[in-house]
């Protein structure tokens, strides 16, 4: 069976056949000819991984191709971690159209100028962008990304190696890039929608800021903010304490109009530290005052419910789903839920059994509220579905 989208992975130590494998597998399984490629390597030696990525890049002609070197790739259904293997996807986009681009950074006193983005047009429909973590400010320019590219949604990831620092590799068109972050411009009659899975449960109240320095919350609803945290856990049951004690998180609540504020209303950061003297609580973001916050905790099952409620609502409101991209934390995976093939299985229980590859990200790109941000232990999904956006 063919169609427009479609997956391939390939698993062992010569990268350049497991390129040749996952690519052509891909390929193969598309109904017309490529228009995007997209494929994720993993491997010990970086300079395998480059002539991977190289030999990858040649294999189809005439389409736009990207790539990223990774911890562990998604593809074919399920997740390999810390093992050579190669995944790709390959997208027939009949009549979208594409735009590869590739970042560099220069510093300019006391802030950065990003270099090589591509110029917005009035069709423009998604960004897909992989970063090196060591070299590129993902953060900080995701965050800021409105300022010059409009409401314009970004999903990705940052890429990674296994040997960390200086083994990431990315590619685009032909180029091999060892910084900065690459990626490609969707545009025109295609029809795309995001998933961002964070995978939190509420604990304790909605709070307001009421008081705050830089990234250190003083005040929630007029209270100290240790004296708030510290009343939420004294009412938890043993099993939730032990989830605050692993890693406390903290939502910030990206509609402040709505009537209630539940899971899936807060963009989580990390709670990373507290301050005794000053009763503060010191969190992974700067929060103003009159925010709205709420504690959160995360585990296996609430990230499992999570994600399957998310991808199901998905389901039901675009109908026909055809093909997406994956880009999970390598937090998730075997580390959470004991096997790397969770969120590849989720995808494919909810979605069907269409193409869908990706990696196990450093962090993951994808918009919450409608603003793009930097995630962890988060599943990004960039999800293309039949019919126009005019349609939609």
């Amino acid at each position: 069976m063919t169609s427009r989208f479609a997956d391939g992975l390939a698993v062992g130590p010569d990268l350049v056949q497991a390129a040749e494998t996952a690519v052509r597998q891909a390929l193969a399984g598309l109904s017309g000819r490529a228009d995007l490629v997209c494929f994720f390597i993993c491997g010990e030696d970086p300079d395998d991984v480059t002539r991977a990525g190289r030999h990858a890049m040649s294999l189809a002609p005439g389409a736009k191709v990207i790539g990223c070197s990774a911890t562990g790739v998604i593809g074919d259904g399920q997740g390999v971690e810390l093992s050579p293997a190669v995944s790709a996807w390959a997208a027939t986009l009949d009549g979208g159209r594409l735009t590869t681009f590739a970042l560099d950074t220069l510093a300019a006193e006391d802030r950065f100028v990003v270099m090589g983005l591509p110029e917005r047009k009035p069709d423009d429909r998604v960004a897909i962008l992989l970063a090196d973590p060591y070299t590129f400010p993902a953060d900080a320019f995701v965050e800021r990304s409105v300022e010059v590219l409009g409401d314009l949604p970004l999903i990705g990831g940052l890429a990674n190696g296994l040997q960390g620092r200086g083994s990431v590799r990315l590619f685009a068109d032909g180029a091999v890039h060892t910084e900065g972050a690459i990626g490609v411009l969707l545009s025109g009659p295609v029809n795309v929608t995001t998933v961002v899975s964070q995978g939190c449960r509420p604990i304790g109240p909605a709070m307001v800021v009421t008081r705050s320095e830089e990234n250190l919350l003083l005040e929630l609803a007029g209270q100290p903010a240790l004296a708030r945290l510290e009343d939420i856990v004294s009412e938890l049951d043993e099993d939730d304490r032990e989830l605050v004690a692993s890693g406390l998180q903290i939502g910030i609540v990206m509609n402040e109009y709505a009537e209630r504020h539940e899971r899936g209303d807060f963009l989580i950061r990390g709670v990373i530290g507290i301050d005794p003297e000053r009763e503060g609580v010191a969190i992974g973001d700067v929060v103003d005052i009159g925010r709205t916050v709420r504690f959160q905790v995360r585990d296996a099952a609430t990230a499992d419910e999570d994600l399957y409620d998310l991808l199901d609502a998905h389901r039901e409101e675009l109908g026909r789903i055809d093909g997406a991209l994956l880009f999970s934390c390598n937090g998730r995976g075997s580390a959470m839920f004991g096997t790397p093939d969770h969120d590849a299985v989720a995808l494919r229980d909810t979605l069907g059994s269409i193409g869908v590859a990706g990696f196990f990200a450093a962090g993951e790109v994808g918009p919450v509220g409608g603003h793009n941000h930097v995630h962890g232990f988060t599943a990004s999904v960039l999800v293309f579905s039949s019919g126009s956006p005019a349609d939609r």
